[in-house]
């Protein structure tokens, strides 16, 4: 069964009582609200993800709630529940749906240790792995959403890069693109299909849309082994090119946006030296969306470019583009 098939009511009572347990990926998140926005978001975000019985394991319970905030008793604020405990989070108002989103990112990166976690986005193509590692405000998501609805890749994820450190394959972990501030009307330009909740989320963070990925990002939640990764900026006025980049920086890229490197130790290291070792290696920059789109999309495909081995020169090149 999947949200969907669920009536409004259905899954009104379902989210009010024991919770629906939904699946993203490897992971299943119990959650329980009365909060709306939150009941519109799952309706309409996670319409086609699987809804586990509710007699079965979920990895994290969550739970959004209204409360009158603390510091003025006329207002009320939203929460964000993690096991029961005291808040993980809070906003004001009654919009909840980012702080599930926010939520289900915690969960996973604080908790999901089984994996070696890279801050990045990750998407596929001829069943191989494009992986972008970066932090924060550098353009994944909005890079991510591009070449999902225009470029033909399939999105695995826009935040979280989950590597299976004995494989070295990543897991798909399909939910919301995230979008904020400028980025929302630039997919929405790009992409007027997209399918995007009402209205955005204002936050004292800042402006939030949500937008559901293409179907395919569904279609399969089997691991994929990387063939490239590309470390990739938005710099305005920039002519957009593709560069190689020694494996030396590829990995350390990789280890500065690691989230649990430190957890995994040694296993960590030979994950990802194996990871780009493996890899064809690439700096990108680029002004224009549709510039990235052709971009990436020139990547030799299923292919392996040399790049600079780990303490070693540089061998061959893509060429700037």
């Amino acid at each position: 069964m999947i949200v969907a098939d669920l009536s409004p009511a259905d899954l009104d009572q379902t989210l009010r009582r024991a919770g629906l347990r939904v699946r993203t990926g490897p992971v299943v998140t119990n959650i329980r609200t009365a909060v709306r926005s939150v009941r519109e978001g799952i309706a309409r975000h996670y319409a086609q993800h699987v809804v586990e019985a509710e007699d079965g394991f979920a990895d994290f319970h969550l739970s959004v709630e209204t409360q009158r905030a603390a510091r003025l008793r006329s207002a009320v604020e939203t929460v964000l529940l993690f096991d029961g405990a005291p808040p993980l989070a809070r906003c004001p108002g009654e919009d909840g749906y980012p702080l599930l989103e926010w939520g289900l990112n915690w969960c996973v990166s604080g908790h999901c240790h089984q994996y070696l976690m890279v801050r990045g986005a990750v998407l596929e193509r001829h069943g191989r792995a494009l992986v972008l590692p970066g932090p924060a405000g550098v353009g994944k998501s909005t890079l991510a959403a591009a070449l999902a609805f225009v470029g033909g890749w399939r999105l695995l994820s826009d935040a979280l890069v989950l590597i299976d450190p004995q494989t070295g394959r990543v897991m798909p972990l399909p939910r919301p693109i995230e979008l904020k501030n400028a980025s929302i009307g630039a997919i929405r330009a790009l992409a007027p299909a997209a399918s995007f909740g009402a209205g955005g989320h204002t936050t004292p963070r800042g402006h939030f849309a949500y937008v559901h990925p293409p179907a395919n990002s569904l279609a399969d939640d089997a691991s994929v082994l990387p063939a490239w990764i590309a470390v990739a900026r938005y710099e305005p006025a920039d002519v957009a090119h593709m560069r190689p980049l020694g494996r030396p920086p590829a990995f350390m890229s990789l280890v500065d946006n690691a989230l649990n490197y430190h957890v995994h130790a040694r296993r960590g290291f030979a994950a990802l030296t194996g990871l780009v070792e493996r890899c064809a290696c690439y700096h990108g920059t680029y002004s224009n969306l549709l510039e990235a789109v052709t971009m990436f999309g020139s990547l030799p495909t299923g292919g392996h470019a040399a790049a600079t081995p780990l303490g070693g020169p540089a061998r061959s090149a893509l060429g700037a583009r």
